[in-house]
């Protein structure tokens, strides 16, 4: 008797076995039971839209409300840096800055006596007093070589002349920017202006 695993098409009985075996298997509709839609989870975010998200965290962390008022610390430092009063000597550092280039032979005594009399801890005014005091003294230096030349040949008169006024308006543009607190630097005469800052100090005064 042939079995339902039978396969044989010469079995005039095939097709009969065949659907017999094949109806518990038959196709079946599942119930709906009305089972709620879910919903996929969303794709992970790319590397640049998480660095994006992360950027725009870190920069409201630094914003600032609309009404915001700032103050302007640097330059109110600033102008109580310059109107502060210079150690022994009593006077604005802005003054004492600027005492040393006016032209002629007071910025020279200016520049001289704030050596003798401002301690080293007064670094800033030290400075300009020496360069000061050394800007005088090569202007003197060359206005006598001048003069002799002018002298002798009669020629460098001219030329005497037009140094000394070149010299007292340079001066004059020195003595403004530092009472305005605006760094000056003569780099021709660096030399002269260290060693002066150094051979001249208080401590000679205290010596005699």
């Amino acid at each position: 008797m042939a079995t339902k695993y039978d396969t044989n098409p010469l079995d005039p009985d095939f097709p009969e076995k065949a659907r017999a075996a094949a109806e518990p298997m038959g196709t079946q509709t599942l119930p709906n039971h009305g089972g709620e839609t879910r919903q996929f989870a969303p794709p992970p975010l790319s590397s640049e839209e998480q660095t994006r998200i992360l950027e725009n965290a870190r920069m409201s962390g630094y914003s600032t409300p609309n009404n915001a008022q700032y103050q302007t610390v640097g330059f109110a430092n600033m102008h109580q840096s310059l109107s502060r009063k210079v150690e022994k000597i009593g006077l604005p550092e802005n003054v004492m800055t600027a005492l040393p280039y006016i032209p002629w032979f007071i910025g020279m005594i200016a520049g001289l006596l704030i050596l003798f009399l401002v301690p080293k801890s007064e670094a800033k005014v030290r400075f300009h007093a020496a360069q000061g005091l050394a800007a005088h003294v090569a202007i003197l230096i060359i206005t006598s070589i001048l003069g002799m030349v002018g002298n002798i040949t009669g020629v460098a008169e001219v030329g005497n002349v037009a140094f000394q006024i070149v010299t007292t308006v340079m001066l004059c543009i020195f003595a403004y920017k530092a009472w305005k607190g605006k760094p000056i630097h003569i780099e021709s005469i660096d030399d002269l202006t260290n060693w002066l800052d150094d051979k001249i100090s208080p401590s000679l005064v205290n010596k005699n």
